[in-house]
């Protein structure tokens, strides 16, 4: 009879609790990437854009929208990280072997799909607020913070307006999921073979940097297309393909507009969320036996 062997694994609300965390260190990445990719014409650099927001709004400008950004993980990464975690956990074979590639990547595509429309509504007033500094005084929205907006929107705009966006929204967490998720488990995996890396944080950095690069390669053109009709007043978006063939007009880098700042928030976002991840998996998983 084999020797029986622990494991600590992750609570399925970990990872809600992990990215949180991240979105509190990494939220004016993502604001000044949300901010490159509604402009349209222009080209402003991502450190004169950082200059723009502290002359016109302080320090505290680059923290617009946090509210809405921390209701979003909240929603969005809890049911994500949630579905993959306790499917894997299900999936794993009594032997504590890890289950194929394409098993994991099926789980994280389906827990991202999920997360992508619980979390639709936070995103939606997470753009909006991050990009009402661009606008003219007289047509910002003016959110007071995260549950302001999302009644705001449902008041004025009705509630299906909450999920504007919803298809690209679930489509890009998916790709993210999948980017992040499944390839962080893959190359850690990989190199937890190698005598060189060990289950430490040296190791959870490298991996995640390494997932984080695929996950913004893969939702790049989902993500601008996603902001734009996010941000887009009612009825000016009047169908998918029109705002695809609209960004492939401007070319087809259009579609990778704020990739920089893109890769520059989500890779520290990404890094954070599973060193925080990992630490709450280590000192408070619950522990698993294993053959």
């Amino acid at each position: 009879m084999g020797k029986v062997k622990e494991v600590r694994v992750s609570q399925w609300y970990f990872g809600g609790l992990a990215s949180a965390g991240a979105a509190c260190i990494t939220h004016p990445l993502d604001l000044l990437k949300v901010q490159m990719q509604t402009q349209k014409g222009k080209n402003i650099s991502m450190f004169q854009l950082t200059g723009i927001v502290l002359k016109n709004q302080g320090v505290m400008g680059l923290y617009n929208g946090i509210s809405a950004s921390l209701l979003r993980q909240l929603t969005y990464s809890t049911a994500r990280f949630g579905i993959y975690e306790v499917a894997k956990q299900q999936l794993t074979p009594k032997d504590g072997k890890a289950i194929p590639f394409y098993m994991s990547a099926f789980l994280a595509g389906l827990g991202g799909f999920a997360g992508g429309f619980v979390g639709n509504p936070a995103d939606l007033v997470n753009v909006r607020m991050q990009n009402d500094v661009k606008l003219p005084p007289e047509q910002r929205r003016n959110y007071k913070n995260a549950i302001h907006g999302l009644y705001r929107v449902a008041a004025q705009e009705g509630i299906l307006r909450l999920w504007a966006g919803a298809s690209m929204t679930c489509s890009r967490a998916a790709l993210m999921t999948i980017g992040q998720l499944s390839f962080y488990d893959q190359i850690k995996a990989i190199l937890l073979v190698s005598p060189y890396f060990g289950d430490n944080v040296a190791t959870h950095v490298m991996s995640s940097l390494l997932a984080g690069a695929i996950a913004t390669t893969l939702t790049q053109p989902v993500d601008v297309l996603k902001t734009r009709a996010m941000n887009a007043k009612p009825g000016e978006v009047k169908s998918i393909l029109k705002l695809i063939h609209n960004t492939a007009m401007e070319g087809p880098l259009a579609f990778f507009k704020g990739y920089i700042p893109a890769f520059v928030r989500l890779a520290p976002h990404t890094i954070l969320t599973f060193v925080f991840l990992e630490q709450l998996r280590m000192n408070f998983g619950f522990i698993k036996e294993t053959n």
